[in-house]
């Protein structure tokens, strides 16, 4: 499957993710921001056909036949390593059907009241989500720094939008850190174009095993650089002090679409490192491994103390995206196939599980709040403005146009649905049975003691590394369950002299989406297990992806394939 060879609809599919955010979000500018609703409904319609889309193009991965099969297309009609290449392969088909469910579950959120409170959310949303998908889907590093761009710009507006001080506080520390990772993304980027002449991925990796010794050793300084710079997005400590301030200021859908931001860190490591320094790089084979343990230990150690010590449902939320991240981070620095595949299928459940929670987290902090519907991090005297499209503050914020109440109408048991949400929310990120956080967990432990499978592991021992990982892994969630029993408490327990829990449709559809999707995620563990498994397999061995893009062949034009055959029928 390449190039254009084909004009079907399903090789064309592809463009889809990155090309409908970016065409709604340039129609959505031409609407005045007095037009609410037509706005709310193409971002919500648009996040709706970008789950279908990512969903095909999951089953396309899926039913490919091999494992290495890879789907390739050239928006340029340019070959690799030259022009643009947009790949599909299993873990980034997984990456857009993730992104895309944690997208449309933001936006129905912030349908009840979120995006009324700023101008342009909207377009700043599907900015977002053009560049995550973007970056998932791309073969080369200039293109993966151009995405990383849009993501971060958006993502700052998006942090700002409502105003307030803590945000615009929180905003400008990330911005500034955030800036520093682009830089070092840049010189990163620089030194290896200067090593091998080329920033095509598959390219790159037919250049490492052959380099000159002497040019080894810049190789790996310039990969160090930009492994920092994927390591800040991925908030590994120490360089993750920025995402609990940011993470807990933003407003909650914007919160939960972030929850994606550090698996794009995560999600470029782990497709760069197994394409750099996999088994085939020769001398500079698992360069880093120890790092991205170490790091990942230290940073799921970091998490979960964090939880621990934290009150708010925002700070433990941001903390269980560290401890998720650092988690995923460690299991991949092992390179072993096994543990990969386990580590595959915890990544999409802890993500879900961490956008619920930010979700949750704002209802909640409204029924805690006795001032319904304020910003709970801004003190009364301060709450952030609802703004109309002259960006004037406008009174009677928590009503929509025709002035009826917009959040607080009651549905039946709301403080049921609510508090059962919380607690699989609780037993997906402590890792407790029978949610998929205990079977990707398990499969994990599993991994470590057999890492050549039951039948063919006699005698492997797991070392230092592995005891420690694995004692870290079971202390972390018991801590994540600490903290949110205790969470729980606060919250639940201790509601005397509160009025009932009020819980709009806007609000509880998508937290019952993403709480159902773990759900599926649980009963369906055998064939999501095999396809993280097929998925690992790639990874740890890219022939298919890198002759997939290599042998990627431009379509002839009309008038280039009209001259051939004239010159065939000797036509002067």
């Amino acid at each position: 499957m390449t190039g254009l060879a084909d004009a079907a609809p399903m090789q064309h599919l592809m463009l889809a993710p990155v090309l409908l955010p970016l065409l709604v979000a340039a129609l959505m500018l031409l609407l005045g921001e007095e037009r609410h609703r037509l706005k709310m409904a193409l971002n919500v319609g648009s996040c709706a056909v970008l789950l279908g889309v990512s969903c095909l193009l999951l089953l396309r991965a899926a039913n490919e036949g091999a494992p290495q099969a890879v789907g390739v297309y050239l928006p340029g009609n340019w070959q690799a390593p030259f022009g643009i290449v947009l790949a599909l392969d299993r873990l980034s088909a997984l990456m857009l059907v993730l992104t895309s469910l944690v997208g449309l579950a933001a936006a129905l959120f912030a349908c009840a009241r979120w995006h009324r409170v700023g101008v342009h959310f909207h377009v700043l949303f599907q900015l977002q989500l053009m560049g995550l998908a973007g970056a998932f889907l791309t073969a080369d590093l200039f293109n993966l720094f151009v995405f990383f761009e849009v993501t971060l710009a958006a993502s700052y507006g998006l942090l700002l939008h409502g105003s307030g001080r803590a945000r615009v506080l929180s905003g400008m520390h990330y911005i500034a850190i955030n800036l520093a990772a682009s830089a070092l993304f840049l010189i990163g980027v620089s030194m290896l174009y200067g090593i091998t002449g080329t920033l095509s991925m598959a390219d790159l990796s037919q250049h490492i095993p052959t380099l000159r010794d002497s040019d080894r050793g810049l190789l790996h300084a310039a990969a160090g650089i930009l492994a920092t710079a994927f390591l800040i997005k991925a908030a590994i400590w120490p360089l993750n002090f920025w995402l609990v301030p940011a993470y807990s200021a933003a407003t909650a859908p914007v919160a939960a679409l972030f929850a994606l931001m550090t698996k794009l860190g995560v999600y470029s490591i782990l497709r760069l490192w197994t394409l750099l320094f996999g088994g085939e790089a020769g001398a500079s084979a698992q360069f880093g491994s120890l790092w991205l343990i170490g790091a990942g230990m230290l940073t799921m150690g970091f998490g979960a103390i964090g939880m621990m010590g934290s009150q708010r449902l925002g700070h433990l939320s941001g903390y269980a995206a560290l401890l998720s991240s650092g988690t995923v981070l460690a299991a991949a620095g092992f390179g072993q196939n096994l543990l990969t595949a386990a580590m595959l299928y915890y990544l999409p459940a802890s993500t879900l599980a961490i956008s619920a929670l930010f979700l949750l987290g704002d209802v909640l902090d409204r029924w805690r709040s006795p001032l319904e519907g304020a910003d709970p991090y801004e003190p009364k005297s301060e709450a952030a403005p609802f703004l109309n499209a002259r960006l004037e503050p406008t009174r009677g914020f928590n009503l929509d146009e025709e002035e009826q109440a917009l959040v607080g109408r009651p549905i039946p048991a709301a403080t049921a649905f609510v508090g059962l949400a919380f607690l699989m929310c609780t037993l997906m990120l402590s890792g407790l049975p029978p949610l998929p956080g205990f079977v990707g967990k398990f499969a994990m432990l599993n991994a470590l003691f057999n890492p050549l499978g039951l039948a063919a592991s006699a005698g492997a021992q797991l070392g230092l590394t592995g005891w420690t990982f694995l004692a870290v892994l079971i202390t972390s969630g018991f801590f994540a369950l600490s903290a949110l029993v205790r969470a729980g408490i606060a919250y639940f327990w201790t509601a005397q002299g509160r009025g009932p829990l009020r819980v709009g449709l806007a609000e509880g559809v998508p937290i019952a989406a993403l709480l159902l999707a773990c759900v599926l995620l649980s009963v369906a563990a055998g064939p999501a297990l095999r396809y993280t498994q097929a998925t690992a397999d790639a990874l740890h061995a890219p022939s298919g992806y890198v002759q997939a893009i290599l042998g990627a062949e431009p379509v002839p034009s009309v008038a280039a394939g009209s001259t051939s055959d004239e010159a065939a029928e000797g036509t002067p």
